[in-house]
Parts: C-alpha cells; structure tokens; sequence
C-alpha cells in the first residue's frame, strides 16, 4: 500500500493525477501504474486500469486471478468495473471515494446514474439495430475455438 500511495505523489510531482495502483501475485510485484489521464490524453489511463494492463502484458494473460491490488485509493466504477473483468482476488485501498470527491475527483454521479434505467440518465441513450446487433453474438455462440473470459 505504501507503494501505491508513494506512486501517486511522485505522480502528483511529474504532472499526473494523485492516483497510484500496485498489483501483486505470491507476494512480488507484477505490475503497477499511475493516473496518466491529463499526460496521455487518454480518460481510461486510471491508475488501476493501467496496472492491470501492464500485468496482463507482463504475464501473458487477461485474467489476473491469484493477484492482488493495492491503490492509493478506493476504486472509480470503471476501475471497480475492470478490476473484476480481471479476476482480481482482492481489492486493498488507502482513501476513499469521500476523499476523493473533496479535491474534486467525484464519482458519485456516476454511481447514481448506474442505478437509473438507460432512458432516465443524464446522457441520451438510444437502442438502435438491436436485431441486426446480435449477429456478433450469434457468431461467438457458433465459434468452436473461442477463448471464453
């Protein structure tokens, strides 16, 4: 933890988000990374989600079952969301998502929205194609040697 947390200083010093994640297997660091949002242009690059791409780079797989995280502070939804895609086996955080919204890195609006239905959210969303879009679908589900995740 002490780790994520002096990543996300030394982040801090160099221009990036005050945000720092270390992934962890049988005790050694694999991966770790920091919030490279305003330096890479790149909304997605949170610190946790850049771990677990450099770990899965790093171990040659996209599930990350039997690792552990540590970030400097409670997870977003979109880390949240992919820390689970990644099979991570625990989450270990330093501040939380209280903290964060104090220097303004509020993601509750975004929580409140996840429990809206689709036509009620702050952004329009629309289903369109919907018999056309299940082709990709159909063809997954008629793949003998898909890679199932």
């Amino acid at each position: 933890m002490r780790q994520a947390i002096g990543l996300a200083v030394e982040n801090v010093r160099n221009g990036g988000g005050p945000f720092g994640a270390v992934i962890v297997k049988n005790g050694r660091v694999v991966a770790t990374g920091v919030n490279r949002v305003t330096p890479d242009n790149d909304p997605t690059a949170h610190a946790e989600v850049c771990a677990i791409r450099a770990a899965c780079r790093k171990l040659g797989t996209f599930n990350l079952e039997g690792c552990v995280i540590y970030t400097s502070c409670e997870p977003c939804p979109m880390c949240l969301g992919a820390i689970y895609w990644a099979h991570l086996d625990k989450i270990y955080y330093g501040a939380n998502q209280h903290d964060a919204a104090a220097v303004n890195f509020d993601d509750s609006f975004i929580y409140r929205e996840l429990e809206l239905k689709p036509a009620d959210r702050k952004k329009p969303v629309e289903n369109l194609l919907h018999d056309e879009a299940l082709a990709p679908f159909n063809a997954w589900r008629a793949k003998s040697d898909k890679v199932e995740y």
